[in-house]
């Protein structure tokens, strides 16, 4: 089970970002790199297709999942992931500080 999923609230904990959180779009567990909606943003030239024009685009780049902390589902703020398993025998995510239940 990992401890960062596609769908997760993060906060950025460093670069140029710090602070600022957002949704996680994609996950690359083989480079460790995810995508987070609204951070990590980057301008790219793009040529013309049948499907988008062109020009500069601005779209989302990688970040390490080291610099991303899962946000707390209680106040919002950067918390380590722990692991529980409930009694009917299902291993859930549990935010370490608050304790609090992470759905998904």
């Amino acid at each position: 089970m990992q401890k960062i999923k596609k769908g997760d609230n993060v906060v950025v904990l460093t670069g140029r970002d710090k602070g600022r959180t957002g949704e996680i779009l994609k996950m690359m567990p083989k480079e460790d790199k995810a995508l987070v909606r609204g951070v990590n943003l980057v301008r790219r030239h793009q040529k013309q297709s049948a499907q988008s024009e062109g020009g500069i685009v601005t779209k989302e780049a990688p970040i390490h999942v080291s610099n991303l902390a899962l946000a707390d589902p209680k106040d919002g703020k950067p918390t380590r992931v722990g692991f529980r398993v409930e009694k009917d025998g299902k291993k859930v995510r549990v935010a370490k500080r608050s304790g609090e239940l992470i759905d998904g």
